[in-house]
């Protein structure tokens, strides 16, 4: 199964790394390898994380606080990256 990241989820990542690497860079890099490894076990098992909030929806915890909600149809479509206090899409 393929995965797809929106336009918007890959803006949200990047919004997220850039603002932790102000900070904090190896925290940054740590981040993004987490939701590298989390989102690559997804095409082997695409129901292996719970069901999200939204209906027809499912969600990464990584770390305790960012959130990568997705969809699973004829491919894993990522569809936000959210710390884990903002506003649900």
């Amino acid at each position: 199964m393929r995965i797809e990241w929106r336009p918007e989820a890959r803006a949200d990542l990047m919004k997220i790394i850039d603002y932790i690497a102000d900070h904090n860079f190896a925290a940054a890099v740590e981040l993004t390898l987490a939701i590298e490894a989390a989102t690559s076990a997804l095409p082997a098992n695409p129901h292996l994380y719970r069901f999200g909030r939204m209906p027809g929806t499912r969600e990464i915890v990584v770390r305790p606080n960012y959130l990568v909600i997705y969809r699973v149809t004829d491919q894993i479509d990522i569809l936000a990256v959210l710390h884990a206090r903002q506003k649900y899409p």
